[in-house]
């Protein structure tokens, strides 16, 4: 177990846009322990970035703190009642995740398939897909507190799981670690096909009563239809949030625009598709430099090879400021801006 801090590492190969920034000290943490022993060092006091897969976070310029990168692995599970209480390590690739309780016949997770990133980070975005999200199956997360240097569990109302959003990104952005996730899976969840994408897939293959197993599959089809592969074509996945406005405000778009998709939240809410407004201001498959905005999904920025963070960055504005003229609507970045 190496607890050594590199210096001037390249962080290329370490995040899917493929930027090609540099941190001032990087350390790979593989035993939770590790963590405590930076603390002692006072790693902490000063600037500091947690990287998983790199596959939600833009860096504009060399990281001038340390990179602590969360390498921690391990699986295991027990049942209780109807209940499955999974954990897993912050280091595993979240689709490994997915699929050992695939593998096991656990269900409630098979929507999530194919969502770039690591276990650890699960929790921080409340990632979700396909009408899943992971605040419907999380339990709780052991977390590393920089400011004291000890190691605290937190449950589901602790983390304040709204959409795309938890606590971690709000009044404890950057102060805690999370170095594994424990989520509470039904063993008899019935299977969620409410998207009409699963639906059409399904229907194409002619599958009648799908298994967890045809759901996953399903749905990694679809996401590998629309969005780009980041081994090959530099992408963090969906760039912006689905943005959430007032009904009032959707009723009054509908009218101008009837073709708007949308999807009801509450009485008052609805949540828009992020990718049909940038689709409608013209970026769908518009390239700029070496930049460009998908062909299949507007969501989606890609490096087309050289691009720097910042000329991606300056894109995305220009993408936001078109959305508010035409639409009166704010974009919101889902990935790290560093």
């Amino acid at each position: 177990m190496a607890n050594e801090l590199q210096q001037h590492i390249s962080l290329k190969k370490l995040n899917t846009f493929g930027i090609d920034a540099t941190c001032k000290q990087f350390v790979k943490i593989e035993q939770e322990s590790q963590l405590e022993v930076l603390y002692d060092q006072q790693i902490f006091a000063n600037q500091f970035f947690v990287l998983g897969a790199g596959s939600n976070v833009l860096f504009t310029k060399n990281y001038e703190g340390t990179i602590i990168h969360m390498a921690n692995k391990g699986i295991s599970h027990f049942i209780e009642g109807n209940y499955i209480y999974i954990t897993a390590k912050a280091g595993e690739v979240w689709n490994d995740f997915v699929w050992y309780c695939i593998n096991h016949g656990f269900p409630g997770v098979e929507n999530m398939a194919l969502i770039p990133g690591t276990v650890g980070a699960s929790p921080i975005q409340n990632i979700g897909a396909y009408g899943t999200e992971l605040m419907h199956v999380f339990y709780s997360c052991q977390a590393f507190d920089s400011h004291n240097g000890t190691f605290t569990t937190f449950n589901k109302e602790d983390c304040k799981f709204t959409y795309r959003d938890s606590i971690f990104k709000t009044e404890h952005k950057g102060r805690f670690i999370i170095t594994s996730v424990t989520y509470k899976l039904g063993l008899h969840t019935a299977i969620n096909t409410s998207y009409g994408a699963i639906n059409a897939e399904l229907a194409a293959r002619n599958i009648m009563n799908p298994t967890i197993k045809d759901i996953a599959q399903v749905v990694s089809h679809i996401r590998v239809e629309k969005l780009p592969d980041p081994s090959t074509v530099g992408n963090a996945g969906s760039f912006f949030k689905n943005p959430i406005i007032s009904k009032d405000l959707f009723n009054q778009l509908k009218q101008t625009h009837p073709t708007i998709v949308s999807f009801p939240i509450d009485e008052q809410q609805t949540k828009i598709a992020a990718g049909w407004l940038i689709e409608a201001c013209g970026w769908k498959g518009k390239v700029v430099g070496n930049v460009a905005v998908w062909k299949n999904q507007a969501l989606v920025i890609t490096n087309t090879g050289q691009a720097s963070g910042l000329e991606i960055y300056t894109i995305s504005s220009k993408i936001m400021n078109d959305v508010y003229k035409k639409f009166g609507i704010n974009l919101e970045r889902e990935v790290n801006v560093l």
